[in-house]
């Protein structure tokens, strides 16, 4: 049943879910950025510097090799004493077996310490995504923060264990050996140092430029996978509709340009090593010619030459690795700021500082002078919940009943805090709910929501997922189990294939629309609140379901506080007094009988749920 709304009355909305890609702060320096990892990376400190520390060690290893060389060709090679020869020999092999060991214990010490930073990072993001409020979640899109949880952090511990100690290893290798290559004649030294210039250059142009691309392209990645997201959860209603061509030409768009934006970081790291490998060799090739000279004049050996060229050739890697690593380095920079974008979202809705607590609840339900309008909602826009009072006695029932747009469905958020208040307050045996403890609060108030939400686990996890107190497949368990499945006549989870231990699939999908709302249900009624907050919860049953349902839930509200949103007759007819609610607020409470007599909007809403077809506009004033 829908009542709609009169065409010049604005339905409140609420805010679009917007793409993070467009929020993007301002960038921070790199390492400014890279030092927010610090708090995750500190029990791994140790060992990831022990690591860099070792991989110095075979660094300098192969360092020692061409001064090993220049010994060889000037000493022995040169006096014909070959058991000298054989010992040089012998020194090389074991300094190359020394740089082999040492990497090899440089990766085992960085990959284990890099992996639990990656742990804990996933579980402290995760732990912030349950902490924040439910408006943080209506503004970003789930393929955002799924990116940033798999994708980004992951490629921050590759950079941890990898990245980080390979710049660190090359920058040091490079400065090192740069400054033995003067030992063997300082022209040599200053024509290598004056070549290398124009590779700094391009890596800084590098850095100006790759940073913009690569947080675009992340931004990219998190939409194109909320977008496949979307259209697999979607996938049928866009059969049904079909609309998977209109769905394949968005993911094609989004994609392509998501390829473009790879191709232009593909084509700036492709220049930067462009540089990084053209400057070594022109500089190589100028040191020749300059080593040749001075061998001719007699300022150099052969010997000293052909170990500067040695230098020189160890540091083509370290040199060539440069434009990897920055390009690494500046992904890993835009991956932490995705991540620090979740962490340094506040948490507006959390427990008091000096929290109250409600030792017996009677579970008395007030909402006294109660406004709220969505976070995003423009300036100047009517609150959509706009000075409301209502009250509810400790164990009523209440059915709350008024035009689509009306704020119903908003009002049903409020008590357990998935939303605040933005005026007034809202009381459970006249404590505000803002001074309890979530934790409390949200044991003494139960929701079921009009769309229903499972969970990819077993029926018996579902439905007892608000029962974290008693031991699984306790008796106690079972018993609290089979009550509430009784009530919630979901007996059909019984002769699924596994039973209660049928896995539900994603979403419940796998299950009617009928089944998810009764399993639905029956969660609700199995965490036994104080309070029962019912969004039109029947309303995917049929009618003889509905009225076993409705026999049931009667013993189950005789004690129990709730407010229920009916969108039918037989809804109403659970309720003790009904009330009607008009433009955020609350026109008129009283029993079925006497509204009858004394609202006339309440008359005409009960005729348009009452017709054939369950609708009916909002009549003009």
């Amino acid at each position: 049943m829908t009542i709609h709304s009169a065409p010049n009355q604005a339905t409140p909305q609420r805010p679009p879910r917007a793409s993070a890609a467009n929020e993007s702060p301002p960038r921070q320096p790199t390492l400014k950025a890279l030092a927010r990892l610090l708090p995750f990376a500190k029990p791994a400190l140790p060992r990831l510097i022990a690591g860099a520390v070792v991989g110095l060690g075979a660094a300098l290893a192969s360092l020692a090799i061409p001064l090993v060389l220049q010994w060889v060709i000037d000493g022995p090679l040169r006096s014909g004493d070959r058991s000298l020869i054989v010992w040089a020999t012998l020194g090389v092999l074991g300094l190359g077996a020394a740089e082999a060991a040492l990497v090899f214990t440089r990766r085992m010490l960085v990959l284990a310490p890099a992996t639990e930073v990656e742990y804990a990072l996933r579980r402290g993001f995760t732990e912030r995504l349950l902490n924040l409020q439910v408006a943080f979640h209506d503004r970003w899109q789930s393929g955002q923060l799924l990116s940033r949880m798999m994708q980004d952090i992951s490629l921050i511990r590759r950079w941890l264990a990898f990245g980080s100690i390979l710049l660190l290893i090359n920058l040091v290798t490079i400065v090192v050996g740069t400054a033995l290559l003067f030992r063997w004649h300082w022209l040599l030294g200053v024509v290598f140092v004056v070549c290398s210039i124009p590779i700094w250059g391009a890596g800084f142009r590098f850095e100006q430029r790759y940073g913009s691309l690569s947080r675009s392209s992340q931004d990219q990645a998190g939409d194109l996978a909320t977008s496949v997201e979307e259209s697999v959860h979607g996938i049928r209603v866009l059969k049904a509709f079909g609309r998977g061509g209109h769905a394949m030409s968005k993911f094609v768009r989004q994609a392509e340009t998501l390829r473009d934006t790879e191709l232009q970081k593909g084509r700036e790291v492709g220049l930067l090593w462009f540089w990084y490998d053209l400057v070594p060799v022109l500089a190589l090739g100028l040191n020749l010619m300059t080593g040749i000279w001075l061998v001719s004049r007699g300022q150099l050996t052969v010997g000293e030459l052909f170990a500067f060229f040695a230098m020189a050739t160890a540091l083509r890697w370290p040199m060539g690795s440069l434009g990897f690593l920055f390009s690494f380095l500046i992904d890993t920079r835009t991956a932490t700021d995705r991540v620090f974008e979740v962490f340094d979202s506040q948490v507006v809705i959390q427990d008091p500082a000096e929290p109250k607590t409600i030792t017996a609840p009677r579970g008395e339900l007030a909402f006294r002078g109660v406004h709220f309008h969505y976070p995003d909602a423009r300036e100047g826009d009517t609150d959509i919940i706009n000075g409301l009072d209502l009250t509810l006695r400790p164990g009523e029932t209440m059915a709350l009943v008024g035009a689509t747009g009306c704020g119903k469905t908003t009002l049903t958020t409020l008590p357990s805090r998935l939303y605040d208040v933005t005026g007034g307050s809202v009381e459970i045996d006249g404590v505000d709910v803002r001074d309890l403890r979530l934790e409390e609060l949200r044991s003494l108030i139960g929701v079921a929501f009009e769309e229903p939400v499972l969970f990819s686990s077993s029926v018996r996890e579902n439905v007892l997922l608000g029962r974290a107190d008693l031991a699984p497949g306790s008796p106690e368990a079972e018993a609290v189990l089979r009550e509430a499945l009784d009530v919630a006549q979901a007996g059909f989870a019984t002769e699924l294939p596994d039973g209660l231990d049928t896995a539900v699939g994603e979403e419940g999908l796998s299950l009617s629309g009928g089944q998810r709302q009764r399993l639905a249900l029956a969660r609700v009624v199995a965490a036994k609140p104080a309070i029962l907050v019912l969004d039109d919860p029947l309303s995917a049953l049929d009618v003889d379901t509905e009225a076993l349902v409705e026999a049931a839930l009667r013993r189950v509200l005789a004690n129990t506080t709730a407010l229920i949103i009916a969108h039918r007759p037989s809804t109403v007819a659970l309720a003790d007094r009904v009330a009607v609610m008009r433009d955020g607020r609350i026109e008129a409470v009283g029993t079925h009988t006497e509204l009858l007599r004394r609202s006339a909007h309440y008359r005409h809403l009960i005729v348009s749920i009452s017709s054939p077809n369950g609708s009916a506009t909002e009549e003009q004033p």
